[in-house]
């Protein structure tokens, strides 16, 4: 069986551009919308956008259940809609800032986004199958097909049945009061509340029960946080406390560093934990740490935070940290992961402040 890619430095490979290039990330100043357009929405495509005809899909659940389903997106309308406000976040966000790095999707810090998602609840389908006694996980197949590592599979997660009956997991057919855009998974998708966004698996077209761990190549073998190639590591599942600060000033095209005027800077951003709901968001001058203003905040999505900078003429640098209820706390520095994943370290960015 085919290796995982071992980690490189130095500068970005072709296909490291050819998959930046494919997979966009949400631009920073975009933090300042509650709600994610559709069309900055940050974006992952493990493999090609597959054809999906709306009046032709049908959702088929099987395995341990006393009543096979097969429904259509009709059918799943009829039912009663819930719209709720989740933060996503891929879990490979900041991947590009290690060294050395994991050669995939080189995510810098753009890879977060929020969106209203509408559709029906997964406990909603899963007690009309009435799960068998034995079911002990949940398998969403997509329709998205290809190779990762020589291995040929549609992409797939499982959830255990607990987590997959909780309040908040979707069946999702609209985006933002619009249908689902193709590149988000369109006409139906899963969304998974609070974990990475490799949970809310895309074009969605079956859903499983069965009694083992499902051992298929997205769940057993990636998204997991190792520190060696020889270890199973742990699997990657709920979003580690982070925090971003909208871009003060005007940037520069090329270094997109940041230039402010003298005086009052207003400085506001967005703090997200997928553990428990952010508790303190801090930001810093040239590491000298305050408390920002908190504002409100979902029961799913991401918390508003401000604050004014009195600017003095100069170079700083500024930066910002968020702790949630459960006292979990941003490092400073990137914590290592052979893959990339789950580096919550502080966000810094290079201001110049001009008279």
């Amino acid at each position: 069986m085919a290796s995982r890619r071992a980690p490189i430095a130095g500068r970005y490979t072709a296909e490291e551009v050819a998959l930046a290039a494919r997979n966009r990330g949400m631009p920073l100043e975009a933090l300042r919308h509650d709600v994610t357009p559709a069309g900055l929405h940050y974006l992952l495509i493990h493999f090609d956008i597959p054809a999906a005809d709306e009046a032709a899909w049908r959702l088929r659940v099987s395995g341990l259940v006393r009543k096979e389903l097969t429904v259509s997106l009709t059918d799943l309308k009829r039912l009663p809609a819930t719209t709720l406000r989740v933060t996503m976040e891929c879990a490979g966000n900041g991947r590009g800032q290690l060294a050395p790095r994991y050669p995939s999707v080189p995510w810098l810090e753009e890879g977060v986004s929020t969106a209203d998602w509408t559709g029906v609840p997964l406990a909603t389908l899963l007690r009309d199958a009435s799960l068998a006694d034995r079911a002990t996980q949940i398998v969403f197949h997509g329709a998205d097909r290809g190779f990762d590592a020589g291995v040929e599979h549609h992409f797939a997660r499982s959830l255990s049945v607990q987590e997959a009956l909780r309040d908040g997991v979707l069946l999702a057919y609209a985006m933002n009061a619009a249908p689902l855009p193709p590149q988000h998974g369109a006409p139906l998708r899963l969304v998974v509340p609070r974990w990475y966004g490799m949970a809310s698996v895309k074009w969605l077209q079956a859903i499983e029960a069965v009694e083992q761990p499902f051992d298929g190549f997205q769940q057993a073998r990636g998204y997991h946080f190792r520190t060696r190639a020889d270890e199973k590591g742990e699997p990657c599942t709920l979003m580690r406390v982070n925090c971003l600060m909208t871009p003060p000033g005007i940037p520069d095209f090329y270094s997109r560093r940041r230039t402010v005027e003298a005086g009052q800077v207003a400085l506001g951003g967005r703090a997200w934990s997928g553990a428990a709901p952010i508790a303190r968001v801090e930001w810093a001058v040239d590491s000298a740490w305050r408390n920002a203003q908190l504002g409100s905040s979902g029961h799913l999505c991401w918390r508003s935070w401000s604050a004014i900078w009195d600017a003095a003429p100069g170079e700083h640098e500024l930066s910002c940290r968020a702790t949630d209820e459960n006292g979990n706390v941003q490092p400073l520095e990137a914590p290592w992961d052979l893959s990339g994943f789950g580096n919550n370290g502080v966000q810094r960015i290079r201001v110049t402040v001009r008279p």
